[in-house]
């Protein structure tokens, strides 16, 4: 019998993503249990006011995260546990996905008209990702060793170094992972109708506003 210890397992990142998902719509379900009973300090009945800036611009906002998400699936989709990408936006910026859904969480908070569910959103995103990051982290120093290693020390983890850009002219692309992560990104949009629906309830005192937000 072999007295020769074995390597611990890596870190199934699969699982991982999955509690993940699950802890955003936990998250997200609570949030919006809040905004139910909430409301914009400005009123939305003016075209031209703040209440309808905020949205107009969340909603460029979710436009941003759905084109940034597919974007980076282009490069990472089908490769994460088998190379190190650091290309196109993987080279100015080691989690691009993950920073187009704080984009994309804003936006959405922003579909409220205030400035506050938008930096709630984003922050509650934020956090969650900082922890998920981590523990991905773990699993590619395991796998790949100082070339991961040598990426992470040069490219920063969220904020974008522009200055670090880097791209091929030919890429392979795997077309379903990129429109899966098409079509999820496409669920940030869900924020428009359910932002409009708690408004028109409150509206018609279906739903009572028990606090005003900026």
């Amino acid at each position: 019998m072999s007295d020769t210890p074995k390597a611990a397992p890596l870190l199934d990142i699969g699982a991982v993503q999955h509690i993940r998902k699950l802890v955003m719509f936990a998250l997200g379900a609570a949030s919006f249990s809040v905004l139910l009973f909430s409301h914009s300090l400005w009123p939305d009945a003016n075209e031209d006011g703040l209440h309808e800036i905020i949205e107009t611009i969340g909603f460029g906002l979710l436009l941003v995260a759905i084109i940034g998400r597919t974007w980076s699936s282009l490069y990472i989709g089908g490769r994460k546990k088998s190379e190190v990408v650091a290309l196109g936006p993987y080279s100015i910026c080691r989690n691009p996905l993950y920073v187009f859904s704080f984009i994309g969480a804003a936006g959405a908070g922003a579909q409220f008209g205030n400035v506050t569910a938008a930096l709630a959103a984003t922050l509650l995103t934020v956090l969650v990702f900082s922890i998920v990051v981590r523990k991905e982290e773990r699993f590619l120093s395991e796998k790949f060793g100082e070339p991961y290693l040598a990426y992470k020390a040069r490219v920063p983890r969220f904020i974008p170094n522009f200055r670090l850009w880097q791209n091929v002219s030919t890429l392979e692309i795997n077309t379903h992972l990129v429109v899966r992560t098409f079509l999820d990104a496409c669920v940030f949009l869900a924020a428009i109708p359910l932002a409009e629906g708690v408004e028109m309830a409150q509206a018609q005192g279906w739903l009572p506003v028990l606090w005003l937000v900026p």
